[in-house]
């Protein structure tokens, strides 16, 4: 367990880039240099962890550290990926109350983001070996790339995804039925300890409920964040929430510690650790459920039918979001050499990722000082 929340937390510490990069990461440290998982059994724990709501790179965590070190290590995993851009979060919440703006960080995302886009396709190009088993899979995954290039929902996607492989795999073989699988929680908090401060009850309930529906990316984050917090409870403002947005995209781990800054904003440092809190618990509780179930999965014919097109057409979303990412990263010859040099030294060295993300941070930063002067 304690090898499992050091790997986390070091990861949640660097993790910058989103879902994808997040993912790519997780693959580059437990598949191709420790060996923790095979191919197919990350790609089948991140199909499961692209059914069910929540932040997916975190679920993806979760499920990783149960399959390593049981129950304390579903929640070792998590908790440690999580913490590094709590922290950071709520630190630079604090200099946004204090002094009305944050410190500056495009220097280290200018260098960043190359080194995230070669590993996330260095990753895709070990994944779809695995994924894209048949032609019809290779063929799913180009028409849900082009799909999801041309605007079509990711949501949408994932779902069509594993529905016409389900009816192609079915229509192939007259393959056993199963009872849908259904999961059902009820989540319990000590409520009466904030008897005292009904803000604060509401706030964590409120990210409770966004935790437990929300499927997709910081844009739908957004989307539900601004109904509840300003226009529902009139809490902020929607500067505010842009900047709230903002600090989650530009900080490592996962997205969704936006709640942090909008708790923190709301009600200081006990608002910070509720909405964490709220935000995630969902993540836990529901990847706690599916574990029992991922196996199941695999071993029935239609359920695994859906497992393979979920798959591929997370792989095509993947494979978009780095190309979407590339379009904004890659703006000059300086951003081009250290992405191809990226792609070199995961080639043909052992190097961790971690030091790929410094070095290519350290360059962003001096490129901006010395651009400054």
């Amino acid at each position: 367990m304690r090898e499992v929340a050091w790997l986390f937390l070091r990861l949640g510490t660097i993790a910058f880039g989103g879902p994808a990069a997040h993912i790519a990461m997780m693959h580059d440290e437990l598949v191709r240099r420790r060996g923790w998982l095979t191919e197919q059994r990350f790609l089948d724990l991140l199909g499961a962890s692209n059914l069910i709501p929540g932040p997916t790179s975190t679920e993806l965590a979760i499920h990783i550290g149960h399959e390593r070190a049981g129950w304390r290590g579903l929640v070792a995993a998590g908790a440690c990926f999580i913490l590094p851009a709590t922290v950071m979060v709520g630190a630079l919440a604090h200099l946004y109350v204090t002094y009305g703006s944050t410190p500056a960080v495009h220097g280290v995302l200018y260098g960043i983001k190359p080194v995230v886009i070669a590993i996330i396709f260095w990753a895709l190009r070990s994944l779809v070996r695995t994924a894209l088993k048949t032609p019809f899979l290779w063929a799913l995954a180009v028409a849900v790339l082009v799909a999801y290039l041309l605007g079509l929902n990711e949501l949408v996607l994932l779902a069509a995804g594993g529905a016409v492989t389900v009816l192609v795999r079915l229509s192939r073989s007259a393959g056993p039925g199963g009872p849908a699988a259904r999961a059902q929680g009820l989540l319990a908090w000590p409520l009466a300890a904030l008897a005292g401060n009904d803000q604060l009850v509401r706030l964590f309930l409120t990210m409770l409920k966004i935790g437990a529906v929300l499927y997709g990316g910081g844009y739908v984050l957004l989307a539900f964040l601004h109904g509840d917090f300003v226009e529902r409870l009139h809490w902020l403002t929607d500067t505010q929430l842009t900047d709230a947005i903002a600090i989650g995209q530009v900080t490592p781990g996962p997205v969704f510690t936006t709640a942090t800054f909008v708790g923190y904003l709301v009600a200081g440092v006990p608002g910070a650790v509720l909405a964490t809190v709220g935000i995630f618990l969902p993540s836990f509780l529901l990847v706690g459920l599916l574990t029992k179930l991922t196996d199941k999965i695999r071993s029935k014919e239609w359920s695994s039918a859906l497992l393979d097109g979920v798959n591929a057409a997370a792989l095509a979303l993947m494979a978009g979001v780095g190309a979407q990412l590339a379009h904004g990263s890659l703006v000059d010859p300086l951003t081009v050499i250290l992405c191809a040099a990226a792609v070199l030294a995961l080639w043909r060295t052992s190097l961790n990722t971690t030091w790929l993300i410094l070095a290519g941070g350290v360059a962003g930063v001096l490129h901006t000082v010395l651009y400054a002067h």
